[in-house]
This record gives C-alpha cells, structure tokens and sequence, in this order.
C-alpha cells in the first residue's frame, strides 16, 4: 500500500534566529543540514524509500529533501517544486524578531496572528525589503501580501488533490519536504483535526511524519518514523 512521507525542513536561519520567515529564502543552519541527512539516514534505516518527491519554492526545504535523499540512496527520483507547498506568508511581520514583536504588540495580538485559524498578520507593504515581486521563481504567480492558516490551506490541498494524491494512488511513496504551515495544512486534512486543535499542533524540524494508506486511499494514523 502507498506510503507518504511527511518532513520540516531542517532548522533554518531564522529558526535560529527566531524572527518570522513566511516566504522569505533563508538557508539552513549546520544543524539543519545534520537533521535533515538523519531524516534521510532514518528512511534509509527502516526501508521506507521513497519514489517520488515533492517540495516547495524555498532553499530549506528544497536542500533538505536534496539532504535527505542524498543520504537514503534516492537522489535520482522524480522530484517537483511548487510555490503552493510553501510556507505561510506572514506579511508584516516577515523578517521581525519574535520576541521585539511581542513587546511592540503585546502577546495576546502576536497569538492571534500567530496562533489563530483565520486572521492573517498586517499585510506586507509593496517595496519593503521582503517584497518578491520581482522574484524569478514567482513570476506569473500572484503572491499574498499576508496568510493565515486558512488561506495557507486554500492553496495546499488543492494542489495535493490535483497533483500529489494521484502520484500517490498509483502505488508510489512519497516524499514531502515543506514547512510547519503547509505540512500542517496537510496534517489537518489527512488526520480530520478541527479548526481549533490544528493551531496547537507543532510539526519538529527535520522528523519525518508517516502516514500508510488503504487500498481506498483512506490514510491511517500518523506516526513518526522514528517511532516505526
């Protein structure tokens, strides 16, 4: 039955660093690059080898899946980028340290923005420094100023029914390598989590998340591989 694999990108830069990342191209740390070769290590470890991959717009999670397939023997596999898989974007707040937005605003309008289903941070201005407008990897595409969970779901499952599910349904295991946001879209759907539990649930950076599926294609629980 077909398998599919579920990875955050290892830790970034700005996880380090704890500012808000959205869809801002940050690199990974060193020990990012370790957890995503152990994600890649572990797979290799269990036998769950994936055949096809899929990853968003955004260097972290594009270098972890290379990282991880490099080190499970998979390198060679189909793989497809796209910009739907990526992170949420957290508009106004993009690039600011965490806790300096917490004494601006105060906690209570951070979790909001941060921790709500559907009440996206401000926008982002045109022509601030994290503007990607002009941005070859979107050109075409009409980025969001700002996202909330709900509007990062909007774009995710579509894109998983139209171009992922079918791949998967074919008998392929399949990797995802993307971000806390857009994993959790998927999460959400996948394990029937409501509106209100969604919020609280944290995805771990590089810990590869299993879910094996029926002959219907119905998912069964979600367990870490780890834990296999």
């Amino acid at each position: 039955m077909p398998s599919l694999i579920l990875v955050r990108h290892g830790q970034s830069q700005w996880n380090l660093e704890n500012r808000f990342t959205g869809w801002w191209d940050v690199d990974l740390t060193e020990q990012g690059v370790g957890e995503a070769i152990a994600a890649g290590d572990l797979l290799a470890e269990t036998g769950l080898l994936p055949s096809r991959a899929f990853t968003s717009l955004q260097t972290r999670a594009i270098k972890t899946l290379h990282l991880a397939l490099e080190a499970c023997e998979r390198l060679w596999i189909p793989e497809v980028k796209d910009w739907r898989l990526n992170e949420r974007h957290y508009g106004g707040l993009t690039g600011l340290d965490k806790q300096e937005t917490h004494d601006k605003h105060g906690d209570e309008q951070v979790h909001i923005w941060r921790r709500s289903f559907d009440i996206p941070p401000p926008p982002l201005e045109p022509g601030s420094t994290y503007d990607l407008s002009a941005d070859p990897r979107y050109a075409g595409i009409a980025i969001p100023d700002t996202e909330s969970l709900k509007l990062t779901i909007e774009r995710v499952l579509p894109y998983w029914q139209s171009d992922i599910l079918p791949v998967l349904a074919s008998g392929e295991t399949v990797i995802i390598s993307a971000h806390g946001n857009s994993l959790r879209a998927l999460v959400k759907h996948l394990s029937n989590i409501s509106d209100d539990d969604i919020t609280g649930l944290e995805i771990p950076t590089g810990q590869p998340i299993v879910y094996d599926f029926d002959a219907n294609m119905q998912p069964g629980e979600r367990h870490y591989l780890k834990d296999r």
